[in-house]
């Protein structure tokens, strides 16, 4: 089976991290001590960035 390719690069997600405030428990257990309402809330963020880049806005 295959794997599937990151949709986000390790860059934003940790930048999005740092704004969200989480940065320091990603440097400290990794991805995998992000909880899930964090998660959540970086897929928000990044979809947010994601429409503002489309439209033009910021």
């Amino acid at each position: 089976m295959s794997r599937r390719r990151p949709v986000m690069s390790e860059k934003l997600k940790y930048e999005l991290a740092q704004e969200l405030g989480f940065a320091d428990v990603v440097d400290r257990e990794g991805w995998g001590g992000v909880t899930t309402r964090d998660a959540g809330s970086l897929v928000r963020a990044a979809i947010e960035r994601a429409e503002r880049g489309v439209t033009g806005s910021k």
